[in-house]
Formats: structure tokens, C-alpha cells, sequence
């Protein structure tokens, strides 16, 4: 059989579902995931090896619009995910408010001239009316259409999807990346990831969008891993939301990431973060490059 090997980009909306269908489809806890619309600010490369195929999917931060600041990082983030794919699996969430906007989304996969096929995300929640609407608009051009229910039922997500995605993935001599790798993140970016997750989660209203996280220093033995970590804020306003009071906030955040971080790498972590306030940063394009949000030349 001949081995196939190739890049499957993920979009759709914020919050369509992406990230908990790219951690369905590795079996591993790798995208952040929250309620909040936007999570994702960096393409997240997952890697899924098999005897005769690697799967390297992107997942694309949710498509927006925008000429300036970090919202133009992120529409640079889906663009480039969109090019650099060899197949797009389009992600259209059944509960979106508009019709309007999954239509943004499948007018983008067939702009694209990418073979695509459509994930309707969330199907486990009642709107049939969207789906045969959703059905009606891509059956023509989609390589296939599959309701899927990641959260709840991942491995049947991952079986079904994999198995139709296989056949529209290029041949290719060997695999792109080692077998053995599920992800090219390093640990300092997947610790600063799960920390803004826990930022997500427990903060609210802008907060969480107004911060970033970065690891300054991370320390590898066998028994234990030392992580330093920053959260940097956008207003010296909300430093004491974040910190909470008596530092209960900032605790609950280090601790829940510092538990995750320990599931993750099968060890000990200690887990140090500190909130500092970097004022009007997602204006700011030297502050922005050092975070990590500029799209390489």
C-alpha cells in the first residue's frame, strides 16, 4: 500500500469546535479548549502516525477580519494555515447564530481551490434545520460530510474522520515528521498554552482576551520540571482581578494548570507565575514579536 503523508488545516468560526476535534483526533490533550469564543491565538501543528499514512493537522485560531494589532495576527495565522494545506477540514458549528456565518466559512474552503470535506461540529445538540441547510451548501464540492461529536464521543470521532481523510492525502515516500511526535510545540509553549487556558477559565468579561502568557524559563530533570511563568495583562486595572484577593485567583490558575502540565509530561512540576502589566501590548508590535504573535517573513 503506498504510504500518504500531508497537512490538514482546521477552520471555521471561534468556537466552532476545532480544538476538541483536534484533541479527538490525536487522542491527546494538546489545543486549549474553553467556552469562550477565540481561544486559540497560534496555529497548533498535531501530528497522527499510522502504519501507512501521517496526518499533520493545523488548527487554525477562528476566522475573523481585521487590518491591525493581534486580530490581524490571528487572520494572518487561518490564512496561512489555509495555504499551507494540502486538504482543509471545515468546521461548521450547528449552533452558530447566523447562517451568515458558516457561509463565510465554506466560501473560504472553496475560494481556496483545496480539496475540503465538512465537519458539522456539536451535532449532539437539535438543529436539524441547520444541518440539511449546512448539507445543501457543500454537498456538491465537499470530499465528505460527517457529524461528529468530539467532546463527547472522541474516539468515534477520530475513526470516522480519519478513515474518510486518508484516500485525499498525498502519496509521499516517508513521513513528514518522526512517528513518534504528536506535536512540533515545545514545553515551554504548551505550558504557556495551558496557563492561558486556566485564565480563560477562570477569568471574565475582556479579561482573558487582554493577556498573554510566556514561559521565561523552564528547568527539565527526571523527577521534576520548573516552569516560570508570566502573565502579562494589558491594564494595571485588571492585575487585581487576576491576582484575586489574598492571591486566591492567581493560586486556582497556577495550581489547575500545574495539575494538567503533571498529566501531560507523567511527572512532578512545579509551577511559578507571576502577573506583571504590559500596557496596550496587543498594540504593540516590538512587545507583540517578543510574545510570539508576528507571522514570520
Amino acid at each position: 500500500m503506498q504510504y500518504k503523508a500531508g497537512f490538514v488545516g482546521i477552520i471555521g468560526q471561534p468556537n466552532a469546535g476545532k480544538s476538541t476535534l483536534l484533541n479527538a483526533l490525536l487522542g491527546e490533550k494538546l489545543a486549549i479548549v474553553t467556552r469562550k469564543p477565540q481561544t486559540t491565538r497560534q496555529r497548533i501543528c498535531g501530528i497522527h502516525s499510522s502504519e501507512n499514512a501521517q496526518v499533520v493537522f493545523l488548527d487554525a485560531p477562528g476566522v475573523i477580519q481585521s487590518t491591525a494589532g493581534l486580530n490581524k495576527f490571528l487572520q494572518e495565522e487561518y490564512e496561512a494555515v489555509i495555504e499551507e494545506s494540502d486538504f482543509l477540514l471545515v468546521v461548521l458549528n450547528v449552533d452558530a447564530k447566523k447562517k451568515e456565518e458558516l457561509e463565510v466559512i465554506i466560501d473560504l474552503a472553496k475560494a481556496s481551490g483545496k480539496p475540503f470535506g465538512v465537519i458539522i461540529s456539536k451535532c449532539d445538540l437539535k438543529f436539524p434545520h441547520r444541518k440539511l441547510w449546512i448539507m445543501s451548501q457543500v454537498s456538491a464540492e465537499a470530499k465528505f460530510v460527517l457529524d461528529v461529536c468530539a467532546r463527547n464521543r472522541p474516539q468515534e470521532a477520530q475513526d470516522l474522520v480519519l478513515g474518510e481523510l486518508y484516500p485525499y492525502l498525498p502519496d509521499s515516500p516517508a513521513p513528514l515528521y518522526d512517528p513518534e511526535l504528536y506535536t512540533t510545540q515545545n514545553m515551554r509553549e504548551l505550558a504557556s498554552e495551558l496557563v492561558r487556558e486556566k485564565c480563560f477559565e477562570y477569568l471574565h468579561a475582556e479579561i482573558p482576551y487582554g493577556l498573554a502568557v510566556q514561559v521565561n524559563k523552564y528547568e527539565e530533570s527526571p523527577s521534576i520540571d520548573k516552569i516560570y511563568a508570566q502573565i502579562f495583562i494589558s491594564k494595571q486595572a485588571h492585575r487585581s482581578m487576576v491576582i484575586g484577593q489574598g492571591g486566591s485567583k492567581l493560586k486556582k490558575i497556577g495550581m489547575t494548570a500545574r495539575q494538567d502540565l503533571e498529566k501531560v509530561l507523567g511527572k512532578k512540576v512545579y509551577l511559578d507565575v507571576h502577573v506583571s502589566v504590559k500596557k496596550n501590548w496587543m498594540k504593540n508590535a516590538q512587545v507583540m514579536q517578543e510574545l510570539g504573535y508576528v507571522q514570520p517573513s
